[in-house]
């Protein structure tokens, strides 16, 4: 507990140095870590602004940067080092610490300070912001000592910045191992005081004066303390003495510029491993001159480059104790791991979890054997948009029930509400369902997990009977693709704004492996049926061949590939089409370019196929098809507006639906383009329509979302609309069916699935 009177003397104190009404007071750390009391209460009792922002954006730096001083002119930063680092010294120079910056104060505490010189590179040249180093321990809420870091201060290779002076009512002592007063030289700080002391545990109250042992190490020279680590952190090794805080603050600011971020640990409680975030990719620079600095018994056995560094939930280091599963780090010296792959695990793990997936892929494959799954999993059907059922490891099948061509093809459908999920925000992607049919122990137990993105970085994994959430991750930017799932159905890949596809496990949603493309995906990836090659595009303009590691890539002739490949399996043909206005057919094995047709106006819908023909719709109003063999025109049919929807073809190959922006679906025939017939909805057409088998009715049924936020249940075989239901926003989801549930995405933030109910005949 924390009595009133330990906290106010750290918000008077820290209060002098001037907090306007015109500051902007940003709340960096969590309600459950003591900073946060400070942060609060000098806003609030000096009149300033408090700046409170959603926890996952602080994963991300680029958008951290922006809203802190390019839209809320944040003043004054209370933080870790290591939070401030994850900003990366390109931000830190041109935004943060910039000639312009709107940061007046910068506190840095909860961990050892940056050095001088370190400090001096992040800031531009006239960059005013005062900063701060401040010092203090939980038992002795909140801050102890203060030291403002002058701009004359030596900036040489091996300087350091002292802890600074006591803050009002606090007492700080410095004692050898046998409690004697230390004046010069080493000792361990304790803090306390008449009103500075918490309760700890089950105490009720303290006696006056009582001094806290902190655990932390100081050296004291000319009456400045000068941080050492904690002794906790103090091992023995090939005999000698080595202090893995110091060794850590060595190498990270003393002596190799290039290092921005260091951790260091113990991996079987003797080999020392460092994970290393550098601004450059000189591994092997960094080995050489650490075996040229350091003596021998403090070089690392294993060195890790990372993107980035984990932090605890309140923005430190986070250093943890390992696990006997962690003790299969590799043994070799010197051992290198390029680890972007790592970077979703760094920045949402434990410093425990980071070295247990080291462990793990530098052990193993990325993509584990998937000989275990089958036996676990019987039967895998993946469900996807524009009616794409892709079914693996099938049984004997089994007599069909025929119990739907005994009703009526007059009985009335109904669609109703059976759930919704909160994503944060819009939902443009399509849901992918995951059909998991039979056990190892319950072969009767079918398992249904719905996949799908959201604008507000989350990956949710929903079950598709109660809608309850079996997992969420937060990736690196929005996501506007839908989700593909692997070939073994172990893994669900999906592209992001930030560039990367992600390989997710489909079971917990830890990431196996991150490729990043070179511009946003936002391609829907597709996976090649025999091989299980995951083929995706980006607005890079390419389209890469991930097993998961790339394979092959193809430049697709000009423009960004926004829309999703498709797979022709008979063929053998992968067909890929670019907001260039190009269409081109692929060898899925190599990507060597079958052919190709330049139409010059963007391709937005994804190409789908039917026998020997290709059918993709465009923005100039007109559903294409050509043969595929050569790239050959068939027919066309034109609507009375732009086509950005998908075509899908009814299970027979007879017909093909396709939406429009002139608000119909069109039913075309896919020999010659004729119409069949067209349903004109009360909005326009974006996403692409489902056909799926009837529910209590004889006939197939289509699933259609408009994009007023009306979805619309139709008679495959005429148009007759059958059922609708109006959601609270807009629809560019395209929706899925499985059986009675229809699931798509929304615009209000929700993902919802409407359940088909046979009307009862009176």
């Amino acid at each position: 507990r924390v009595p009133h009177r330990c906290i106010l003397p750290n918000i008077l104190h820290l209060r002098s140095v001037c907090i306007p009404l015109y500051d902007v007071v940003f709340l960096a750390s969590p309600l459950t870590f003591d900073p946060s009391v400070v942060d609060i209460f000098l806003a609030l009792s000096s009149g300033a602004q408090l700046l409170i922002i959603p926890t996952v954006i602080k994963k991300m730096p680029n958008r951290l940067a922006k809203l802190l001083f390019k839209d809320h002119k944040t003043s004054v930063l209370q933080v870790t080092p290591t939070l401030l680092v994850r900003f990366g010294h390109r931000i830190l120079k041109q935004d943060v610490l910039s000639s312009g910056s709107s940061l007046r104060v910068l506190a840095l505490g909860g961990e050892a300070c940056p050095s001088p010189a370190l400090l001096m590179s992040w800031r531009q040249e006239d960059n005013k912001t005062h900063i701060y180093n401040i010092y203090g321990t939980t038992e002795v809420s909140c801050w102890a000592c203060c030291y403002r870091i002058p701009e004359s201060l030596p900036c040489s290779t091996g300087s350091s910045v002292p802890l600074g002076t006591p803050l009002m009512d606090t007492v700080v002592e410095v004692r050898d191992e046998h409690g004697s007063l230390v004046t010069e030289g080493e000792g361990q700080v304790f803090i306390g005081g008449d009103a500075r002391v918490c309760l700890l545990d089950d105490e009720e109250t303290v006696v006056s004066g009582m001094m806290r042992a902190t655990g932390d190490w100081v050296n004291v020279k000319d009456s400045q303390l000068y941080y050492l680590g904690r002794r906790d952190r103090l091992i023995k090794r090939h005999g000698k003495r080595v202090n893995l805080d110091s060794l850590q603050q060595v190498r990270r600011l003393y002596i190799l510029p290039q290092v921005e971020a260091c951790a260091v640990g113990l991996c079987e409680g003797s080999r020392l491993l460092a994970f290393v975030v550098a601004s450059t990719s000189g591994d092997q620079k960094i080995l050489k001159q650490l075996s040229l600095l350091l003596p021998s018994y403090s070089v690392p056995d294993t060195l890790i480059l990372i993107p980035a560094l984990s932090l605890t939930p309140h923005g430190e280091r986070q250093m943890c104790r390992h696990s006997s599963s962690e003790q299969q780090l590799i043994h070799s010296p010197f051992q290198k791991f390029n680890s972007s792959e790592l970077l979703e695990m760094i920045l949402d793990g434990t410093f425990s979890d980071i070295l247990h997936h080291v462990a793990k892929v530098t052990l193993s494959p990325q993509f584990e054997n998937t000989e275990k799954s089958h036996k676990e999993k019987k039967v895998l059907k993946i469900i996807r948009r524009a009616s794409e059922v892709i079914e693996m490891n099938i049984r004997d099948p089994e007599p069909k029930n025929c119990q739907a061509d005994a009703l009526m093809e007059s009985r009335a459908l109904g669609i109703n509400l059976s759930w919704s999920s909160d994503t944060g925000r819009c939902v443009d992607a399509s849901p992918v369902l995951l059909v998991q049919e039979g056990t190892s122990l319950r072969s009767d137990v079918t398992e249904t997990t719905v996949f799908i993105g959201s604008h507000s970085h989350r990956v949710q994994a929903l079950d598709l009977d109660s809608g309850s959430l079996v997992w969420e991750r937060v990736l690196g930017d929005r996501i506007e693709a839908s989700a593909a799932v692997s070939h073994c159905g172990t893994l669900v890949v999906i592209g992001c704004y930030d560039g990367g596809v992600y390989f997710l496990c489909t079971a917990s949603g830890e990431t196996r492996w991150i490729f990043d493309t070179g511009d946003a995906v936002k391609s829907c990836p597709a996976v090649d049926p025999l091989t299980g090659l995951v083929i995706v595009g980006s607005h890079d303009g390419y389209v890469y061949a991930l097993n998961p590691k790339c394979v092959w890539k193809r430049h697709c002739g000009g423009g960004a590939v926004f829309s999703s490949p498709y797979f022709q399996p008979s063929h053998r043909q992968l067909y890929v089409a670019t907001l260039g206005g190009h269409l081109l057919c692929l060898n899925p094995d190599s990507g060597e370019v079958l052919w190709s047709h330049s139409r010059g106006i963007p391709f937005f819908s994804s190409p789908n196929s039917s026998s020997a023909r290709v059918l993709i719709g465009s923005v100039d109003g007109n559903i294409l098809c050509e043969t595929v063999c050569i790239s050959l025109q068939v027919w066309q049919f034109y609507t009375q507006g732009p086509v950005f929807s998908s075509p899908c073809i009814t299970p027979d190959q007879q017909r093909v639906l396709c939406g429009s922006h002139d608000g119909r679906l069109y039913c075309l025939s896919c020999a010659d383009g004729s119409l069949v017939w067209t349903f004109q909805t009360s909005g326009k057409v974006y996403s692409a329509p489902f056909v799926f088998d009837a529910v209590g009715r004889r006939g197939s049924l289509v699933g259609l979302a408009s994009t007023d936020g009306t979805v619309w249940i139709l008679d495959c075989q005429d148009g007759q609309m059958l059922a609708s239901h109006t959601l609270p926003g807009e629809l560019f989801s395209s929706p899925v069916v499985h059986k009675q549930s229809l699931v798509v995405g929304c615009r209000d933030d929700y993902v919802y699935c409407l359940k088909l109910t046979v009307k009862e005949e009176t």
